[in-house]
């Protein structure tokens, strides 16, 4: 559980007013000192993720954010970044401390929460220093209209009356469809197309590789794993054909003219475009490219932090393939790991990686917010096929994204 991605777990978030007990209950929630404690108002200042495991949940991601109600300049941005953890929280944690009561800063992120279909879970904090604790958990609870638990962190007292709330509360969707098992059958043979070059952390495989096969192991299929030079050879051996071909973006042209066209082809990235978002709208985005013009702003967003190599695909690669379409140079704007910014409308198209390092809501609240401000969105993927023209080869285990595709 400890080496599931970070990607790959719920993300139950903690939010609550300074000095409310939210480190503490972090700490008892994982039964370790994760998480800074202090009686000084605004310990933490920064969210803090601490990786555990909840059954039956399983890997869950826990976040500590700083207080609602911080003050000042600083105090401002530690707020500002509080509230961005509700674009990934799966699952969130409102605690009110005893002293403090119900106030607007608890009543205005309760609607923020609930705005954001994302279900919570009340807590009273600190019911070993409030002898009416049961009396305030029903007065605050029905203000805020929402069942408030008593617990301790500082005794521990409720901590699992907490979990069980927290196993009932989680969505049942959190981790969308499966990455390819929903498209094969049992005993279906899929074919992996993995180049192993300069970008390939040694020794192991990139995480939608690894994923990939995984889900094809779960749902009862054949995995066959091989360099780009070697699929056609693979192709031949087989005494029947595989099921489908997926193949890593950058080899999308020479795995197209080695697949037969009755076997279905895709790629890593393409199912990555599903199972952490919405493929049909990044499809639809794919259109916007060939309306770019020459000075257009283009943003190109990475879910992560990697190191970059000489032939970097988002800073290299694909710059050098759109400027070959517009014939001239783009405004490209870059973004990496958790930043994503809130002025996108001034951009004309938005490029997402896989997302493999983000979870599900966080992408999904990614496409949303393109969706309002009216900018297509496409991912790397979806993009790669479309500039070598062979995007609706790429989705023909995907009809209906197929249909968005063809659709004028």
């Amino acid at each position: 559980m400890e080496d599931t991605p970070k990607g790959s777990r719920l993300h139950i978030a903690i939010f609550g007013r300074r000095n409310a007990g939210k480190s503490s209950l972090i700490n008892a929630l994982t039964n370790q000192e994760i998480a800074l404690v202090s009686d000084v108002a605004g310990t933490t200042t920064d969210p803090v993720y601490k990786a555990m495991e909840i059954l039956p949940i399983g890997p869950v991601m826990i976040i500590d954010t700083a207080g609602i109600d911080d003050v000042g300049q600083l105090g401002g941005l530690r707020v500002e970044r509080t509230m961005q953890v509700l674009n990934k929280a799966d699952l969130a944690i409102l605690v009110v401390e005893p002293t403090m009561g119900i106030g607007d800063a608890e009543k205005e992120l309760l609607v923020s929460i609930q705005k954001r279909k994302i279900p919570v879970v009340g807590v009273v904090n600190k019911i070993d220093l409030d002898s009416e604790s049961q009396k305030h958990c029903q007065e605050w609870g029905a203000i805020l209209g929402l069942p408030l638990l008593p617990v301790s962190a500082k005794d521990r007292r409720g901590i699992e009356e907490l979990k069980t709330q927290l196993i009932k509360n989680a969505p049942d969707d959190w981790e969308g469809p499966p990455i390819i098992g929903d498209l094969v059958n049992p005993g279906d043979a899929v074919v992996l197309v993995v180049p192993i070059d300069l970008a390939a952390p040694k020794g192991r495989l990139i995480l939608p590789q690894v994923q990939t096969i995984r889900d094809l192991l779960d749902h009862d299929a054949y995995s066959i794993v091989v360099k780009e030079r070697e699929l056609r050879e693979a192709l031949d051996n087989l005494q029947r054909p595989p099921r489908m071909v997926v193949t890593d973006s950058q080899e999308f042209l020479k795995a197209d003219a080695d697949t037969p066209p009755e076997i279905l082809l895709t790629s890593f990235s393409i199912l990555m475009a599903r199972y952490k978002g919405d493929l049909n709208t990044l499809v639809a985005g794919a259109k916007a490219i060939d309306r770019l013009q020459p000075g257009d702003k283009v943003l190109i967003s990475e879910g992560c932090t990697h190191h970059r190599q000489a032939d970097d695909i988002g800073h290299v690669k694909i710059p050098r393939w759109l400027r070959q379409i517009v014939g001239g140079e783009l405004d490209f704007h870059w973004v990496s790991g958790g930043t994503f910014p809130p002025d996108i409308a001034q951009y004309k198209l938005i490029i997402h990686c896989g997302a493999c390092m983000l979870n599900r809501r966080e992408m999904l609240y990614r496409l949303s917010a393109a969706r309002e401000a009216g900018v297509p969105i496409v991912n790397y993927g979806v993009l790669i096929a479309h500039v070598h023209g062979i995007l609706k080869r790429a989705l023909s285990p995907f009809p209906l994204a197929r249909m968005i595709l063809e659709e004028e």
